[in-house]
């Protein structure tokens, strides 16, 4: 008997096979493809590694706030129709009105206001012990035209270093170093007012450089980074060789940043921190250092510069000791005279630079700028903006300009 052979119809039978839950590949590979077998699993990586801490900026918003609260406190002190005959703006802004241009170009208050409210004024500082002045200086500002662009600086300079460093260190950096600015200025401008965040704003500037310089290894384009800082820097301090521009300011908070930036705005190196957020002996025993060898060596030597510096520099001031008197170039740091302007006027009072050897109410001037010498009798021998013009007539075409912050002479009454 022949057998029988399976029709279509027939039923198949299926067998499965589960693979087993340790089998790592529970799918044969393809044909003509060679098994690998799967490699051992590994640590987890650490965190990923962020150079600084992401701050809310609070801080700076709040100076700006204060410096434009207190310029509108200046105004309402001022009461320019009450005190002065010529105003701009007096039937509009009532007494927030500005004084006429001649008294103050920068639409503000008179010099008069701006030393009521602690305006820095070198004859007060070193005669009458009045210190704090070079800390309230800072805070006020000339006109319209002096606060909105060093508001604006501030909060494009200032808001980007808070949300790095936050505003204990950011604080601490922008307040001593309007006091380096406030300081250097008082030693060298010594017949006119100071008034201006610009010594602060340069210290923010100088601590960009020297936190670049210090961080230098975490940073992917150095030299890019760093040159286009510095243009920064020269344009803004280039700046301060044209008229009413404070450069001893300028320059004694640049260099009061500069040196506060190794000490406050310094990261920690990579290896520590990768420590710090690695699984237990991820990197093995040995410990790394939290900061390397060069930014030690860095913060010491900027942490006694600056005591020694602000030390020296007070002590000399509340000596009353004019920095004119041992460097007679140093005038040009602020200003340089050109066929395109002049510049404000510089004198010497009596032998010292001090008024405290005037004779009753005469007084006599030395301009530093062509060397003639004149007495004059005052109404009034402590009225520093009465000295000032007097020192531009005797000075004449020798005329030393200032922007930081120097206002011009005090309205005559």
């Amino acid at each position: 008997m022949a057998g029988r052979t399976p029709t279509d119809s027939s039923p198949e039978l299926e067998i499965k096979v589960q693979p087993r839950l340790s089998d790592p590949h529970p799918l044969a590979p393809p044909p003509g493809r060679r098994h690998h077998p799967a490699p051992p699993p590994s640590r987890p990586p650490p965190e990923a590694y962020q150079p600084f801490k992401k701050w809310l900026p609070l801080l700076v918003p709040t100076i700006v706030v204060a410096n434009v609260v207190l310029f509108v406190v200046a105004m309402y002190i001022n009461d320019c129709p009450h005190n002065s005959q010529k105003c701009l703006g007096a039937k509009t802004l009532g007494r927030f009105a500005f004084q006429d241009t001649h008294t103050n170009p920068l639409l503000g208050p008179s010099a008069t206001t701006l030393v009521r409210m602690g305006a820095l004024e070198a004859k007060k500082v070193v005669d009458e012990n009045q210190a704090w002045r070079l800390v309230t200086c800072m805070w006020l500002h000339a006109g319209v035209f002096h606060i909105l662009p060093n508001m604006l600086s501030l909060l494009f300079v200032g808001i980007r270093l808070e949300q790095e460093f936050g505003y204990l260190r950011i604080g601490l950096l922008y307040i001593i170093s309007g006091i380096g600015g406030s300081l250097l200025s008082s030693l060298f401008v010594r017949t006119t007012i100071s008034v201006g965040a610009s010594g602060a704003l340069f210290g923010l500037l100088g601590g960009m450089l020297s936190e670049l310089l210090t961080n230098w290894t975490i940073y992917a384009d150095k030299l890019t980074a760093l040159m286009t800082l510095i243009l920064i820097i020269v344009i803004n301090l280039a700046v301060g060789i044209l008229p009413h521009v404070d450069n001893f300011a300028h320059f004694g908070g640049f260099i009061s940043g500069f040196l506060l930036g190794f000490v406050l705005l310094i990261h920690p190196q990579f290896g520590w921190v990768s420590q710090q957020t690695a699984p237990p002996g991820y990197y093995g025993a040995k410990a790394k250092s939290k900061y390397k060898l060069y930014q030690y060596v860095l913060l010491v030597i900027s942490l006694l510069l600056v005591v020694a510096g602000f030390t020296y520099g007070l002590i000399l001031l509340l000596r009353g000791v004019d920095g004119n008197e041992y460097c007679s170039w140093c005038r040009h740091l602020s200003c340089i005279p050109t066929p395109l302007w002049t510049c404000e006027a510089r004198c010497k009072v009596m032998d010292s630079g001090t008024l405290s050897n005037q004779v009753g109410n005469q007084v006599k001037l030395t301009c530093l700028g062509n060397g003639k010498s004149k007495s004059y009798m005052l109404s009034n021998g402590n009225n520093t903006s009465a000295i000032q013009q007097l020192c531009s007539q005797l000075c004449s075409k020798c005329w030393v300009l200032t922007n930081k912050d120097l206002v011009g002479a005090e309205q005559q009454k």
